[in-house]
Order: structure tokens, then sequence, then C-alpha cells
């Protein structure tokens, strides 16, 4: 570069040298406060009391430890057991969290694999009580009035995580990125209240979208409070009588898209009226009762005329008919067809909360050759998942809640600190000036950090 033409945004760059810290350095200072949050609400209490995988008095590593650890290092963005050794290796987290010892990744392995079907159920347990410890707590403080609602709205949808190797329970099945692929088929419940997962399984390849939907349900519901209601919305997946009966036994409400063989046949005849301030759209409600069904339910259908000029063909004398994009669904609301609709379409958010957790915590991505360890390692996934979501939500802050969990990780987990020690205290010093700082602040506020 000549001096005629001399950078001004840029000074002349000077040598730099690399040196030994005398003190401990940590990237990932941020979690510290997730790790005090998830230990402060009594998680490893609930874990010891309700996990009865029993380990000997002699073992290094109890169970809790290595649902915390593997939950930490998920947090920090771990997609394998030897990263969460990795992340692990840090010797601030360690020197705060007061872990001497770290399993390697064979260690965390062979642990997981004492999960069986009742300790998975025992685990999901737990984090339901986690959750109910979080909601009353932020009812308390004011934070979120969740826990006090009479009636929330859940989003139920399966998911397909493909496997690469022999992994139990990886079967064929639906893999509409890479047909005929081994993979597992999780179900997941999300409360749109609070983005969160309320409840996951991990499902075999091969499994039917609704398979096991309504046990599922029966567990997810008895973990909530009892003056609660729900709002079920699902896709046509789940279109089946014998869960509809199940909720209006329940006197819970429903909202599902229908999947009925010769589903145009019998709309098409139905009292077509148009919609007011929608051009080109349709919309009609009637009662029906499947062949299978002991009562009939309200149905409610929209139709839009597809976009393009139907062309005529040559020597017809009457008009061509127009063609429609039907939309149909099963409901206990009483919405008009078009709002019915759009209430609908506001369940599309729950994927990208299912991209979330399978893109960002890791969710069916960290697996072992054991069908049981590998349904544990989703539960500690849906765990991490949750933890940022309960964070945000008892902060108070709304940049924190709108955050995704990668988000999160980039601006509240990767902060660069130094351990201090003195008056029989330690001290992480942060940079003064965060790019974020009152999110920062209410990130440490929420993990008892300040």
């Amino acid at each position: 570069m000549s001096k005629k033409h001399k950078s001004k945004a840029r000074l002349r760059q000077q040598k730099v040298r690399f040196a030994k810290a005398s003190k401990p350095l940590t990237s990932q200072a941020g979690l510290i406060p997730a790790f005090r949050f998830l230990t402060r609400h009594g998680l490893t209490n609930i874990l010891d009391k309700r996990i009865t995988i029993q380990r000997g008095s002699n073992a290094t590593f109890q169970m809790a430890d290595v649902i915390l650890m593997v939950t930490t290092g998920i947090l920090a963005g771990a997609r394998s057991l030897m990263k969460v050794c990795t992340v692990w290796q840090d010797q601030i987290l360690r020197e705060c969290t007061r872990f001497q010892r770290i399993p390697c990744d064979s260690q965390f392995g062979r642990i997981l694999k004492l999960f069986r079907f009742a300790s998975v159920v025992e685990l999901e347990t737990a984090v339901h009580e986690m959750r109910g410890r979080v909601w009353k707590q932020a009812l308390r403080s004011g934070k979120s009035t969740v826990y006090a609602l009479k009636r929330i709205t859940i989003d139920l949808d399966s998911t397909v995580k493909t496997c690469f190797g022999f992994q139990e329970g990886a079967k064929k099945g639906f893999n509409e990125k890479k047909r005929g692929a081994l993979s597992y088929h999780p179900l997941l419940a999300f409360c749109t209240e609070t983005k969160e997962v309320l409840q996951g399984w991990l499902r075999s390849g091969d499994a039917y979208t609704a398979n096991g939907s309504i046990e599922f349900m029966k567990q997810l519901l008895v973990t909530l409070p009892s003056h609660m209601k729900i709002f079920f919305r699902a896709d046509s997946g789940f279109f089946g009588g014998p869960l509809l009966t199940y909720l209006e036994d329940l006197g819970h409400h429903y909202l599902i898209k229908v999947k009925l063989k010769n589903l145009h046949k019998l709309l098409i005849p139905q009292d077509w009226q148009p919609i007011a301030n929608q051009p080109g759209w349709e919309c009609c409600e009637f009662q029906h009762r499947c062949g299978d069904w002991h009562r009939s339910r309200r149905f409610v259908a929209v139709r839009q005329i597809k976009q393009g000029k139907t062309e005529r063909v040559q020597g017809e004398l009457l008009e061509p008919q127009p063609e429609y994009d039907y939309f149909c669904y099963v409901t206990t609301e009483s919405l008009s067809p078009w709002e019915t609709h759009k209430t609908y379409g506001k369940r599309a958010t729950c994927e990208t909360w299912i991209e979330e957790n399978k893109n960002q915590t890791s969710l069916g991505q960290i697996k072992t050759d054991h069908f049981m360890a590998n349904s544990a390692l989703m539960q500690c996934a849906i765990l991490a998942y949750n933890t940022t979501r309960w964070m945000a939500l008892m902060s108070g802050n709304h940049q924190l809640k709108k955050w995704e969990p990668e988000s999160i990780r980039c601006y509240m987990i990767r902060v660069a600190g130094k351990l201090l020690t003195g008056s029989r205290q330690l001290t992480v010093a942060s940079n003064k000036e965060h790019l974020y700082q009152t999110e920062w602040d209410a990130w440490l506020a929420v993990g008892d950090c300040l």
C-alpha cells in the first residue's frame, strides 16, 4: 500500500507475543451460572431421589453427577461424549462446580448403559419435577404466571433423526432426507407459552407417527397442575378416534388436521361460503362420524383456488371447473373456519423448536450402541434445552426469551473469564464491557452469581 493511499481505519501492525497466564482462564464462563441454576433449584437432590440405579458407596461417579456433567456439556455445545469430556477439561469450570475428577468418554458410556426402561421413566419424572419447581418459583417471583394459567397450548409432533451406524433401535422408516437409512423417530411435546419441551420419547425408526400417543399424553398430563387444561394441536399423523376420545373425556380441547381416505369426496359436496376479505378463499363446517367412531365431531374446512389459469380442453362447451387446495380440521374450539385455519398455522413454530433441539442442543445426536442409554442422553438434551428456556423465563429479560439456544451459547456461555481467589471465595472476572451487558447481568443474576 502506497503512502498516498494509507489506511485510516487500521494502524501499523505490531509484533504480538504469547505468554502463559499466571491465573487460570476459561472461554465458557457462562456455564457456571447455568450449572448453579440447576443445582440451586435442587436438580441433584431430585436425581438422587428419583433415579434408583445404585452405583455403590465406593463409586467415584454417581448417576446424578453423570447427568449433570452431560447436560452441562450439551449446553456448551458438545455433540459427542468425547466433546463432553473436552468441555470438562476446563480448570475453572471444575473449580467452581467442585468436581475433582471427570470420567472419560468410555466411562460415560459404561455408566449410561446401566439405564433400563424404568430408569428412563424416572429421569423423565425428574425433569418434570424440575419444571414444576421452576414454574412455581417464577410465579412467586412475579416473572411468569404460566403455573397459574387455567389452560396452556401443547403442540405434539414427531421428527426423524438419521443414524450412521448400527445403534440398537435404529430401523428403516419414513426418512424424507435419507430414504432407506436407519433412524430414530422421537416424539416431542412443546408448551407454546414457554417454548420448552414438556416431554420427549425416543422411538425406533419404524414407529408410526401416532404410535404410543395416548400413553404419551397420559404420562404428560399427570405431571401438569391439576387445575390446568390443555389445548392440543397436532398434524394429520395424530388424527385418530381413540386419542380424540381420551382428550374429550378429560375435558381438554384439540385442533388436529384431518387425514382421511377420499377426503376430497367428502369436502366437495359441502356448503361452501366465501370468506369475507379473503379473495379466492371459501369455508364450510359440518358434523361427521368416521367409520369406527362412537360419536360425530365438528369438522371445519377452507379451500383456496389454485394459482394459475385453467386451460379449456378443445371442444369443451362448459366453462372449466376451478381446482382447489383443501385444508380440513377436526376441533372442539368454537372458532370460525378461517380462525381455525390461522390458529393451526401458528403450530408451524413447533417445527422451528424441533430443529433447535436437533441442531443446537444435540437431541438424538449423542448416541451409543444401547437404546436405553440413548434415551437417557435424549433426556439430557431436553434438560439442556429447557435450562436455556427456564433461565430466560426466570430472568424476565425479553431478549433472552427471544434468543435461540445457539444465540445464548454464543453471547452468554462462551464468555472469557479469569479465576481470582481470595477471602475464602472464588471470583470469575470477565470483560467489564459485555456486548449485551443487560442480558449478561440478568444471566448472572438468575444463576445466583452476582
